[in-house]
C-alpha cells in the first residue's frame, strides 16, 4: 500500500489468493469493492441478457423459461438489479481507506485497519510510510486547500497525467469497442448472415472472447508493461479493423443482383422503388432504397444467385422463408462473411487484454495521490461521454457512408491512438508514484518508449 513496488512473477497470483485465505478481512475488502466489476460488467450483461431473453427466431424458448413466465421482457432488466443490491449491502461494511482516515486525523482507526490487512511485522513500517507520505502532501498543498480545475491545469504533472489518462479513455471508446459489443448481432448480419439465431450466437462468442481477454490481461499487464501492451493491442486492432473494412467493402461491391423474374414471383410485394427503376439493382441498393423499407429475398437455388427485392414486413418474410429462401434486411449474402467473423474475433482478442484494461490501470497509477480521486473521475466521465458518442453514431454512420468506411474511420483513429500512446503515455510498470511524478515533470515529447532516467536506473540497482 505505502511500502513501494514489488516485482510480479508467476507466484504473485498464488500469494494473492493465499493472503486472502489467511486474512478474510482482505478478501472482504476486495469482494466489497470489486463485485460490481465482476458481476455488473457489460460482458456479463451482454451474455446473460441474450441468453435469458432470446425471442426472434427462437419460438421454442418463447415463454418457456422462468424469466418469461409472465410474458414480459421486464424481468431481464429487473434481474440486473440483484448484483447492484448485493454490492450496496457489501459497501455498507466497506471501511474507509487508511490514507483518508489519516488525513482527517483519525490515526487510531487508520492503524486498526492497517493491522487487519498487514502481517504484524510489516505494520510499523507501513504506518511510518503512510505518515510520511500524508504529512508531505499536507505540507505541500496545505491541509485546508481545496482542489479546483484551474489548479489541476496549472500543475504540470497533473496536466500531463490528465492528457495521458483522459486520452487513453477517449481512444478506448473511439476505436469502436462498444459498437462491436452493442451491435455485434447487427455487424454479423451486415457481413451476410441472415439468421438472427446465428447472429445472436456469434455475438455471444465475441462477448466471451472479451471476458477471456480481460482475464488474460491479468497475467500480461505486469510482465509486458502497460505501454508495450497498449502498443501491441492497438497494432492488432488496426490490423483487425483493416480486415473488417476490406471484407465489408467486398460484401457491398459484390452483392447479388436483383432479378426481375425472381421479384415478379412475389409481384404484389415488390419494393415500390424497384418497380420504377430503369437501371439494374443489386442487393445493397435494394436495402438502401429510400422510398420504403425493402429487403432482399435470396434465390432458393443459391443465396449468391440473383434474388428478389421486396417490401420488408413479417408477412413477406414468412413467404420468403416458406420457400426455403434466406431473408436479408441489414446485410447481403456474401462468400466473405466468415472473414468478417475472423476480423471481429481478432479485434476482440487484441483489444481486450490491452486497450480494454490498461487505460484503467494507467489512470490508477499516473496521478499524484492528492489529485487521484478528481482526475480519475474526469477520466471516467470522458470514457462514458465518448461511449455515448460512438454508440449513438455507429448505426447512422453505417447507413450514411457504409459499414466499410465506418470501420476504416475506426482504423484511422486507432493509428492516431498508437502515436498518442508513444508520445504521451509513460510506462508506469514497477514505479512508485513519486517516480511517476518525476517522469511527468521532466518528460520530453519523443516517438519512443519512455525509459527510466540514468539516475533512476542507478538508484534502483543500488537498492
Amino acid at each position: 500500500m505505502e511500502g513501494g513496488v514489488h516485482e510480479v512473477d508467476a507466484s504473485a497470483f498464488k500469494e494473492c489468493f493465499s493472503l486472502s485465505w489467511r486474512n478474510p478481512y482482505v478478501l472482504r475488502l476486495a469482494f466489497s469493492a470489486g463485485i460490481g466489476g465482476l458481476l455488473f460488467g457489460y460482458d456479463t450483461g451482454v451474455i446473460s441478457g441474450a441468453l435469458l431473453y432470446i425471442r426472434d427466431d427462437f419460438p421454442s424458448v418463447d415463454k418457456k423459461t422462468w424469466l418469461q413466465a409472465i410474458g414480459t421482457w421486464r424481468w431481464m432488466l429487473g434481474i440486473a438489479g440483484v448484483p447492484a443490491l448485493l454490492q450496496f449491502i457489501l459497501m455498507i461494511f466497506l471501511p474507509e481507506s487508511p490514507r483518508w482516515l489519516y488525513r482527517r486525523r483519525r490515526e487510531e482507526e487508520a492503524e486498526s485497519i492497517m493491522r487487519k490487512i498487514y502481517p504484524a511485522h510489516e505494520v510499523d513500517g507501513e504506518l511510518r510510510a503512510l505518515k510520511e507520505s500524508v504529512e508531505a502532501e499536507i505540507e505541500e498543498e496545505g491541509s485546508s486547500e481545496k482542489i479546483n480545475f484551474m489548479k489541476l491545469l496549472k500543475t504540470k504533472t497533473v496536466r500531463r497525467g490528465l492528457i495521458a489518462g483522459v486520452g487513453l479513455q477517449v481512444f478506448q471508446q473511439f476505436v469502436g469497442i462498444n459498437t462491436v459489443m452493442y451491435y455485434s448481432p447487427t455487424i454479423v448480419q451486415l457481413a451476410g448472415f441472415a439468421s438472427n439465431r446465428t447472429a445472436l450466437a456469434l455475438s455471444l462468442v465475441t462477448s466471451g472472447l472479451n471476458a477471456m481477454g480481460s482475464i488474460v490481461s491479468i497475467y500480461f499487464i505486469d510482465r509486458t508493461g502497460r505501454k508495450k501492451l497498449l502498443i501491441i493491442s492497438l497494432c492488432g486492432v488496426v490490423l483487425s479493423l483493416g480486415v473488417l473494412s476490406a471484407v465489408f467493402h467486398e460484401t457491398a461491391s459484390h452483392s447479388p443482383s436483383v432479378s426481375r423474374q425472381e421479384t415478379a414471383h412475389f409481384a404484389q410485394y415488390t419494393c415500390p422503388a424497384y418497380r420504377s427503376a430503369v437501371t439494374s439493382w443489386d442487393c445493397m441498393r435494394c436495402l438502401k432504397s429510400s422510398s420504403s423499407d425493402c429487403a432482399f429475398c435470396a434465390s432458393a437455388a443459391d443465396k449468391l444467385f440473383p434474388g428478389a427485392c421486396l417490401i420488408s414486413n413479417s408477412t413477406v418474410k414468412g413467404l420468403c422463408h416458406g420457400e426455403g429462401r434466406m431473408w436479408y434486411e441489414r446485410g447481403c449474402p456474401s462468400r466473405y462473411g466468415w472473414l468478417a467473423l475472423i476480423g471481429l474475433a481478432l479485434y476482440i482478442i487484441f483489444f481486450s487484454p490491452g486497450m480494454g484494461t490498461a487505460p484503467w490501470i494507467v489512470n490508477s497509477e499516473i496521478y499524484p495521490l492528492r489529485f487521484r480521486g478528481v482526475c480519475g473521475g474526469i477520466a471516467a466521465t470522458a470514457n462514458w461521454i465518448s461511449n455515448l458518442i460512438v454508440s449513438q453514431s455507429f448505426l447512422s454512420l453505417t447507413e450514411t457512408i457504409g459499414t466499410s468506411w465506418t470501420f476504416m474511420i475506426f482504423g484511422l483513429i486507432s493509428v492516431a491512438a498508437v502515436f498518442f500512446v508513444l508520445i504521451f503515455v509513460p510506462e508506469t510498470k514497477g514505479l512508485p508514484i513519486e517516480e511517476v511524478e518525476k517522469m511527468l515533470e521532466q518528460r520530453d515529447l519523443r516517438f519512443k518508449f519512455w525509459t527510466k532516467r540514468p539516475d533512476q536506473i542507478k538508484k534502483n540497482s543500488d537498492v
